[in-house]
């Protein structure tokens, strides 16, 4: 009885001590959003919407959304950005000028503070670049928008982004920089 008490605590501690951290870093399916009180990590969720996860990393990767305003800004709700015109009406769009949409890939995963979701017009398969940080629940988006991400750290930073909608008093906070963490310097 004592070696099978003593083989369970030998193998529990070196589970316990041996294991991955929960929060391990996948650098390819980590985000860096540079802001302007600090840096924001966000986890890719590939496994809810590889499409998704695919073009943000892509136009991450192409300095896309570096200088992109934070156009709306709701208090209570989510900061949107990823809009090249800085009007909440632009997209990401080929050589020839046309916009470039995704499929929609909506998930069983809920809109709760720290999500991102991508951002899209009635049509549910016309996301494009646009996405959105939720500030707070939002339980009327689950199921007709798609969760490609979550913030991990620097939530304090989101929470910071300067609110307005529309024209701003003002100039509305910038991305400084989005960068895939493998990719980072």
């Amino acid at each position: 009885m004592i070696r099978l008490i003593s083989a369970l605590a030998a193998v529990f501690l070196g589970a316990f001590f041996m294991t991955t951290p929960v929060n391990a870093q996948d650098l390819e399916n980590t985000l860096y959003l540079d802001l302007k009180d600090g840096r924001v990590v966000i986890d890719l969720r590939p496994d809810l919407a590889p499409k998704h996860v695919d073009r943000i990393k892509e136009l991450a990767r192409k300095g896309f959304y570096d200088g992109l305003t934070f156009h709306r800004v709701i208090s209570g709700f989510m900061a949107q950005g990823g809009d090249p015109e800085g009007s909440g009406m632009g997209g990401y769009t080929d050589s020839d000028g046309k916009e470039i949409n995704l499929p929609a890939e909506f998930s069983r995963e809920p809109f709760v503070r720290g999500v991102l979701g991508m951002a899209r017009g009635r049509d549910i398969n016309s996301a494009s670049s646009q996405f959105y940080i939720m500030l707070a629940d939002a339980p009327h988006l689950n199921n007709q928008y798609t969760v490609w991400g979550v913030v991990r750290e620097g939530m304090e930073f989101v929470d910071n982004i300067k609110k307005g909608e529309g024209r701003f008093k003002g100039d509305p906070d910038k991305i400084i920089r989005m960068q895939v963490a493998a990719d980072a310097q």
